[in-house]
């Protein structure tokens, strides 16, 4: 957590008309407003919003009181004022609070729990210390807005869609944000990963130790997951890919035998003219010429 980075978003107010909406996993959010109190005494008093306002502390000391409850805000308090909620904010005198603030409204587009039920729980928390990458995120909101470039607007909503559920999960139960745990076949990836280096190498020289080493494993472990992940072995698996491109580079009477062969990784056409009869039971020249069919 980088509360500090948050002490520059002075220039959060500049997101105003740069971002107005985003998506949000099939929710749509209207952002109406952006801002910031700079570390000194003020006091906003009690008033409500037909909106989500969310704060967060990034320096000194305050008070929220939501209702009939008050609350002490420190650095790294997060706090929600929902639709209709009277409140107000006063900052200490002798440890005047920052903070930067954001306000949205908020279409769920499902009423089962989930991490949204922070924000469309009318009795849920207004107070939480979930700042997780809040302060990174209204840091980069702030930069981009700051010299917007070619392409600003895609990353503003995508920043502005992430910061929505970051707000939401500070404010969800856990129950509600618990989901089933992921699991991931890493032998399956590590060997995809494999093959995505055989085929994107094929016209070179490559070795078990090279496709090992792409894969950050040693040629033994290499060899035995990619035998059990495909049944068959790395170098077999090779032979057969540049044995099938050049079955299609074949059908290109454009690029020669020779040419066919150094594409496919073979230095030499005798090789790969024996290579290519021993996997496919006819010459390199029959293939072309009867256009990669066989008649019986």
């Amino acid at each position: 957590m980088s509360l500090a980075s948050v002490a520059a978003a002075d220039r959060f107010v500049d997101l105003a008309g740069l971002l107005e909406s985003c998506e949000v996993d099939g929710f749509h959010a209207d952002f109406l407003s952006w801002g910031h109190y700079r570390p000194e005494y003020w006091r906003n008093y009690w008033h409500t919003h037909s909106f989500h306002e969310v704060c967060l502390a990034y320096s000194g000391e305050g008070r929220f009181n939501s209702g009939s409850v008050l609350y002490d805000v420190t650095p790294g308090s997060v706090f929600l004022a929902r639709p209709g909620d009277v409140h107000e904010i006063e900052s200490s005198r002798s440890s005047p609070l920052g903070i930067a603030f954001w306000g949205f409204t908020f279409r769920p587009g499902s009423l089962e729990p989930g991490w949204w039920s922070g924000l469309t729980r009318a009795d849920g928390p207004v107070m939480s210390d979930r700042v997780g990458s809040l302060p990174e995120l209204i840091s980069a909101l702030s930069a981009e807005a700051a010299a917007p470039v070619s392409g600003y607007s895609t990353v503003l909503a995508s920043l502005g869609a992430t910061l929505v559920m970051e707000t939401a999960r500070a404010f969800a139960l856990d129950d509600d944000l618990a989901v089933e745990p992921v699991r991931r076949d890493r032998g399956h990836m590590v060997v995809e990963a494999m093959q995505r280096h055989l085929r994107d190498n094929l016209s070179r020289p490559i070795t078990v130790r090279d496709v090992a080493a792409a894969a950050h494993l040693s040629e033994r472990h290499a060899e035995r997951l990619f035998q059990q992940q495909t049944g068959a072995s790395i170098m077999s698996t090779l032979r057969r890919l540049r044995l099938e491109l050049a079955a299609q580079l074949l059908l290109d009477p454009a690029v020669t035998v020779t040419e066919v062969a150094r594409a496919c990784g073979y230095s030499d056409v005798r090789p790969f003219s024996t290579a290519f009869r021993r996997h496919y039971g006819r010459t390199p020249g029959d293939h072309r010429r009867t256009g990669g069919t066989e008649f019986i």
